[in-house]
This record gives C-alpha cells, sequence and structure tokens, in this order.
C-alpha cells in the first residue's frame, strides 16, 4: 500500500539508526510489528489471573 506521510527528519533519521534498517520503508514497517507487538504482550498482562488454562493439550498432543 503507497501512503504519504510526513514524518520529522531526526525522528526517521534516530529510528533507522536504532533499527539498522537500510530504507525508510522497512524501519516503518519495523516500528509497526514492534507496536503491534508491544501492544499484545500489553494485553496479555492486563488479562493476567484471568486466562483459564488446562492440561488437554497434553491428551490432544499425543492423540496425533
Amino acid at each position: 500500500m503507497r501512503t504519504t506521510v510526513n514524518l520529522p527528519e531526526d525522528l526517521m533519521a534516530e529510528a533507522m539508526k536504532l533499527s539498522r534498517e537500510k530504507t525508510q520503508t522497512a524501519t516503518l514497517v519495523a516500528a509497526l510489528r514492534e507496536y503491534i507487538r508491544a501492544r499484545r504482550v500489553e494485553r496479555l498482562i492486563a488479562r493476567r489471573g484471568r486466562l483459564e488454562f488446562t492440561d488437554h493439550w497434553e491428551r490432544g498432543r499425543h492423540a496425533r
């Protein structure tokens, strides 16, 4: 998808330096992936103690 965005040059330069990506596109993709990963982790942490796990996975694993 093509999108035009206006970003501060210093912010992009620092992001490229820290991510070690060679292009602005690769840098933005890496940043978006990291943002999504971080938000998913936050959601899991917020649900700590509310998720219930059972041992049925062990039975299913050996049923193959």
